[in-house]
């Protein structure tokens, strides 16, 4: 066991300098990696998304308190999920790491809500998942497995159960992830199909996870001036201010 977690971490740790994410320079010599600017903003989009809560009128389940079940579609292309109508008339953007906090609470506030505008056609949402969070597992490397494993889930036609078991047990952070056998035997209780596992265990997923993050933090749209953040949620194409508990109504017409 010892020696599969070290093989992992330095897996890990190749990928990321093959990504050109491992490290940034401080203005003073030394090194800092993305991830540590990620938590500091973690902690205030968190903050904003406690607000949100407060004050959002939107309901985070049916009228039974049970979940909005999921009718809708998801395919993938490449290291993006698009879920819902190509032909809704809004889309959503939202660029996650299953490892990050305020993506969790994002999840809480908002799931049940857009799970409900996608049902009704109402909204397109593409899940851009991304590993901002690479290094804050221990071993390293549980962003990346995680967004591979989703990119599973969408080709096995289970990605919203498969997104929604990853919040509900989101590991903590600084903390070891769920392993890759793991995350197998969520994608298989939830039903997946085809040989789920051994498209968990293909390192070429994680790699595309990596070099969709390192995308990412090039678009200006997406990170402007190069600060790349989870969630960060695009509506029609620019940000949207997701602390406003209103901003999927108004987009969609809701009441």
């Amino acid at each position: 066991m010892a020696r599969s977690e070290r093989e992992r971490r330095e897996a890990a740790q190749a990928r990321l300098a093959a990504a050109g994410i491992q490290t940034r320079k401080k203005p003073g010599g030394g090194k800092q990696g993305l991830a540590i600017a990620a938590v500091v903003l973690v902690v205030a989009v968190v903050a904003g998304l406690v607000i949100a809560w407060q004050t959002s009128s939107s309901s985070s389940s049916d009228s039974t308190g049970a979940p909005v079940a999921a009718t809708y579609q998801a395919t993938r292309d490449g290291a993006v999920v698009t879920a819902g109508s190509p032909t809704a008339p809004a889309t959503v953007d939202v660029y996650e790491d299953f490892l990050c906090p305020a993506c969790q609470q994002f999840e809480k506030i908002y799931g049940d809500e857009i799970t409900t505008a996608l049902n009704e056609g109402k909204v397109k949402v593409n899940y851009h998942l991304i590993a901002i969070l690479e290094q804050r597992s221990t071993p390293p490397g549980y962003s990346s497995l995680a967004g591979g494993a989703g990119l599973c889930a969408a080709d096995a036609g289970v990605f919203p159960a498969f997104h929604s078991r990853l919040y509900d047990e989101q590991p903590s952070e600084g903390g070891p992830g769920k392993t890759a056998q793991e995350l197998v035997t969520i994608g298989q209780q939830v039903g997946a199909k085809g040989d789920f596992a051994g498209c968990v265990n293909d390192a070429a997923n994680g790699q595309a996870i990596l070099d969709a993050t390192n995308a990412a933090a090039g678009n200006q749209t997406v990170a402007p001036g190069g600060r790349l953040s989870t969630p960060t949620i695009l509506l029609n194409g620019a940000q949207a201010d997701i602390n406003d508990g209103n901003w999927l109504k108004n987009a969609t017409g809701g009441a």
